[in-house]
Formats: structure tokens, sequence, C-alpha cells
């Protein structure tokens, strides 16, 4: 399944969105930015009662579009919302959204939040997650949308869900983020594409470069001076270049492509920011995140 596909007819205008995933993945974000868009908006409703909604929403002269969130929370029907969801899509446009999220961010928000997981007869939070996500897995086969929020804050995925489902809504544009890192530190979990830029001459040799980073105009000046990095460079831009527009097309709503060399001071930085710029150069989106920099030397 890819990141965003729906075989309706018209996936921008849906009489009906349902909205489940994982705990933690943003589904009450999603529901409010559908609110704002004019849809009738209901939270936590019970599977059982989604054909009688549905009906109501049929019939209604005041309630042109509707969206509402089934998760978790009411798990003793949850079983059944696959069947239901094609009894219901029999009847009226629905589209179901399924929200994901990488393990270590849903961690990363339940301790910010400090919300107990509705799983929570789990002997801890990463195993009630990982519970969950089994649970969810034959829901997430069957949806018309898979949105995965690793890497969205709650106004990036607001423009997505706006960008998305809007009026007049076309697919959103892909977000394209090259990261920098040392693998020493790690490797980023976020990762969809990574490259390791260890083969190149290392600034952290030399007395002048050492507390400097990738940014800094010599540093930069003295990586880009061996044939192998431009080389480098213009190989991996025109390898993305390709890659990006099939990304698109699958709908795939966020793209991390991750560069690493030792420390993640010098080599990783400063090609990371070269293709980021030659990335937009050719109209993409790019930003670029340097994971390691402020770490010692």
């Amino acid at each position: 399944m890819s990141d965003l596909s729906s075989p309706v007819t018209d996936p921008t205008t849906p009489s009906l969105i349902i909205i489940t995933g994982l705990s933690g993945s943003g589904k009450g974000t999603v529901l409010r930015s559908l609110e704002d868009l004019g849809y009738y908006a209901v939270d936590n409703l019970p599977v059982g009662l989604l054909p009688t909604f549905a009906s109501l929403i049929k019939e209604s002269p005041s309630i042109e579009q509707a969206a509402i969130v089934v998760d978790i929370r009411g798990e003793k029907g949850l079983g059944d919302l696959p069947e239901v969801f094609l009894q219901i899509r029999d009847q009226l446009e629905t589209v179901l959204v399924f929200m994901d999220c990488q393990t270590n961010a849903v961690l990363r928000r339940y301790s910010e939040t400090r919300r107990p997981h509705p799983l929570g007869e789990f002997a801890n939070l990463r195993e009630s997650i990982e519970a969950e996500r089994v649970r969810l897995a034959p829901i997430r086969e069957l949806a018309d949308v898979v949105i995965d929020t690793s890497q969205f804050n709650v106004h990036e995925l607001r423009d997505y869900v706006h960008a998305r489902f809007g009026e007049g809504a076309e697919q959103p544009p892909l977000r394209i983020s090259m990261t920098s890192f040392g693998f020493r530190h790690g490797v980023p979990d976020t990762s969809d594409l990574l490259f390791d830029v260890r083969f190149l001459p290392n600034p952290n040799y030399l007395p002048e470069f050492r507390h400097l980073t990738g940014l800094d105009p010599g540093v930069a000046e003295y990586i880009r001076g061996f044939p192998q990095t431009e080389e480098f460079i213009q190989r991996i831009t025109e390898l993305l270049a390709y890659l990006i527009p099939h990304y698109i097309r699958e709908g795939k709503s966020y793209l991390t492509v991750s560069f690493g060399c030792t420390g993640g001071h010098h080599r990783s930085v400063m090609i990371a920011e070269e293709i980021a710029q030659r990335l937009r150069d050719l109209e993409f989106i790019v930003n670029t995140h340097h994971r390691d920099t402020a770490r010692p030397v």
C-alpha cells in the first residue's frame, strides 16, 4: 500500500471519511482539520453505529460531508470495521484513512503529552504500540489513504489535510528532507534513502577545519575539491531526480534522504546542502536537517 492512494472516483470530495490508525499518529488533528474544511466531525464513534450514521448522512439535507474517528478506544467492535466499511462504501462515497507513524515518533509524542496509551494492560508503552499495530494491520491493508505522520508536525499535517481534501484539492507536493548525521551516533530511523559518504577525504583531520562544519565555505570548498565529490553529487542528484517523480505518482507525502559520515559535522553536512540546492533548482520542495552538528567533535 502506498502512502497515499485511493480507488474511489473522486477522492478529494468524499461524502464520508473514516479515520483510524495508531494512537498518537494525529487522528485528532486530521479530524479537526477536516472540520475546518466544513466536514461534520465525530470522534470515537462505535463501529456498530457506522451504518446508521452513514444512512443519516445520505438522507440528511444539511450534512453533505462528514468525518469520523474510529480507533482502538472502541476495541470491542473494531474487528468488524473492514466488513462494515465495505458495506457502507456500496451505499455512500466513503474513504478510509489510516494514520500511521513510526514507533519511536509515537513514543516521543506520548512522552511529551504524558497521556496513557489505550492498551494500558501491556507492560510498557512500546509493547502497547506494537500490539495496537498488529491489531490494526488488517484495517491498514484495506485503507484507501495511508498517511505516515512520523515527519509531520501539527501544522504540516493540517496543511497536508487541507491540500488533500480541500476544495479543488490536488495531490499535495512531496516534501523532501535532506538529513546529515554521524554513524558514530546511530542511523536516523526515519530514513527512506541513506548514503554513506565516509569514502570522501575527512576535513576533521585538518586543525583549521576540525571545529567547523560543512556549512563553512572553507570546509565545503575543501570537500568539493576532490573529483569524487562532484561525481558523487552529480550521480546522486540524477538518481533522486529520477526517483522523486515516481514517489510522487505513488502518492508518497514525505521523503527523507540521509547522508552519513563519521561524526556528522563535515562531509555529510556539505553533501546534504549541495544536493538539496540542486534539487531546489529542479523546483522540488527541499529542507535540510543536520542532526549531529551540535554534538562535540
